[in-house]
């Protein structure tokens, strides 16, 4: 008698620049557990922590990051690049980790999520970014075709590129990843968000705030917004972005803080609020796009990408775009409500079971050996 075939084993790992890299592989695990994959998770600092209260069932392995050093002030992209030979070297260590994971965990495949060193020769793997044309600083232009010939190489290493947006002209990301030439291997999967439409939950809120990115922005941030949402009065809600955190703190009568929500939770609060305050990072856009929230987004200094996007969502009108140092929560709550935010999103579930079907089969073929 035949014995079954065992699951493919499929690694998922993102990068551990802030949560939105964990945050948009969520739907991606969904997706491959539905389809009956076994997933192994792999992840550091605060993706780890997310991973870990997102699926307790699966198998988590510590991967190490990238460590970069943001500065306080701007010039952001400037500190990255002087810092390019520390992120080559993990590039390097976690392609050398990989291939031991792949022996030891028997892998099948891997997706990554702009983590440049986890490409194989003996199994598929994706990378998956919404960032094809890297965004430069002003001063930096004369750099930007170099550095978008050096990201296509490291893409290129991969079996496909993923590219959570939609292909024509009603899509998210802007010139990021459309209007420039695609690698070969590159297709869009649609938008990727880890929460549905429906309504609202039990508990109303005026406001709720939702930070993320790296430090010492996130505090920078937090403590600037607290200050103003004390001050405002509305009945206000912050979640910090610290899933390594349990901790609930009553700051004043209209204002709640929370070092975390799951995905199911955060999603039933951010429906029954009015506003939205964000960064304009990528995935918080796509969830934002999903829920139909209006917002109020402001820019982590110098972060060239949040900034480009910011500037395209002002000119189309959408949301309510505020600089951090000028930040006034007040004035930008009734714009934010007029404007309204995205409107409906064509569905986006095929693509991406179009994408993991297409990875399932070429894993099952590389473990055949055919």
């Amino acid at each position: 008698m035949n014995q079954a075939a065992p699951k493919l084993r499929i690694l998922v790992a993102p990068l551990d620049w802030g949560l939105g890299h964990a945050t948009r592989c969520i739907p991606i695990i969904r997706e491959l557990l539905a389809q009956n994959v076994e997933v192994i998770l792999a992840a550091d600092k605060r993706p780890y922590e997310l991973f870990a209260k997102e699926f307790p069932e699966l198998e988590i392995l510590r991967l190490p990051g990238y460590t970069i050093l943001y500065p306080r002030e701007r010039k952001m992209v400037r500190g990255i690049i002087a810092q390019s030979p520390r992120i080559l070297w993990s590039a390097i260590s976690e392609h050398r980790s990989l291939r031991e994971l792949i022996r030891r965990k028997k892998i099948d495949a891997v997706i990554s999520d702009n983590r440049f060193g986890l490409f194989s020769r003996r199994i598929p793997s994706i990378y998956l970014t919404h960032q094809i044309s890297i965004s430069m600083p002003t001063r930096l232009r004369w750099l930007a075709g170099l550095v978008r010939h050096m990201h296509r190489l490291a893409i290129e290493r991969y079996t496909e590129c993923w590219i959570p947006d939609f292909a024509g002209a009603e899509n998210l990301s802007g010139s990021l990843s459309h209007g420039c030439p695609l690698p070969v291997n590159a297709s869009f999967v649609g938008p990727l968000s880890r929460f549905r439409r429906g309504t609202g939950g039990t508990e109303e809120f005026e406001v709720i705030a939702v930070l993320s990115g790296p430090e010492p922005q996130r505090t920078i941030f937090e403590e600037k917004v607290v200050e103003q949402l004390k001050s405002f009065r509305a009945k206000s809600l912050i979640i910090r972005g610290m899933p390594e955190l349990t901790q609930r703190m009553r700051i004043s009568d209209s204002l709640t803080v929370i070092s975390h929500l799951d995905s199911s939770s955060l999603c039933a609060a951010i429906r029954s609020s009015t506003v939205v305050i964000a960064r304009p990072g990528y995935s918080t856009l796509m969830d934002l796009a999903v829920l139909g929230k209006p917002a109020i987004l402001v820019p982590t200094p110098g972060q060239t990408e949040q900034e480009y996007l910011a500037e395209a969502l002002e000119e189309q009108g959408r949301f309510v775009i505020q600089n951090q140092n000028s930040l006034s929560i007040e004035t930008a709550f009734k714009e934010a409500v007029r404007r309204g935010g995205y409107g409906h999103l064509p569905p986006t579930e095929p693509l991406l079971t179009d994408a993991v079907n297409r990875l399932i089969t070429l894993a099952k073929a590389r473990r055949s050996g055919s």
